[in-house]
């Protein structure tokens, strides 16, 4: 007989398979691509049926949609967790960045947040996901920069998507094992530069 309290609900139960489809099809597309992996091998390595992918995804690309927007929550959460008010302009940007690219080396993310999440949703969906899920704050970051008198005259939500275009680059080459200083200090240079502007 089961202890009182012991029993999951109908809603962890849900949680689980969630959690395992999207567990399933990390490895999977890490491991092999989104277009090399199939449904069949993501419910096998779950452990659940079709019927449970198609219950709580509408296709492949929407599981894949969710696992990105779990992937750029836990970069948000990390990014969050790496920076904190107060700091000068050019610290505040090189914390964001040092976070940013610590989350970015997590195994397997570069491939999904930057190649495989394009690839399958287009770039303006992952901007929209980015946005959701805490992008904005190297944008907050430039701000607070220009709050300080850096800055003037130089349209901000510009500059944040090409900086973000360099430090994907940054994150891609460090994920692919090349060494993080060089990139470090070359996005310091940069930054310092910008915020002489």
């Amino acid at each position: 007989m089961q202890e009182a309290g012991s029993r999951r609900t109908q809603a962890e139960r849900r949680a689980e398979t969630r959690k395992a489809l999207l567990d399933a099809a990390r490895e999977l597309i890490v491991e092999k691509g989104y277009a090399e992996t199939g449904t069949p091998e993501i419910v096998a390595k779950a452990e659940v049926t079709r019927g449970a992918l198609y219950h709580h995804f509408a296709d492949k690309a929407d599981l894949m949609r969710a696992l990105v927007r779990r992937e750029a929550a836990a970069i948000a959460r990390e990014i969050d967790a790496g920076t904190s008010p107060g700091q000068p302009p050019l610290e505040a940007l090189m914390a964001g960045a040092n976070a940013y690219f610590s989350a970015m080396a997590v195994p397997g993310r570069a491939r999904i947040m930057l190649l495989e999440g394009p690839a399958v949703l287009g770039l303006a969906e992952m901007a929209d996901i980015d946005r959701d899920t805490g992008g904005a704050t190297l944008l907050e970051g430039l701000r607070h920069a220009a709050s300080h008198g850096a800055l003037q005259d130089v349209p901000l939500a510009p500059l944040a998507a090409l900086l973000s275009a360099a430090f994907d680059r940054a994150a891609l080459a460090i994920a692919g094992g090349e060494d993080r200083q060089p990139y470090e200090t070359a996005t310091r240079q940069l930054l310092a530069g910008v915020l002489k502007s």
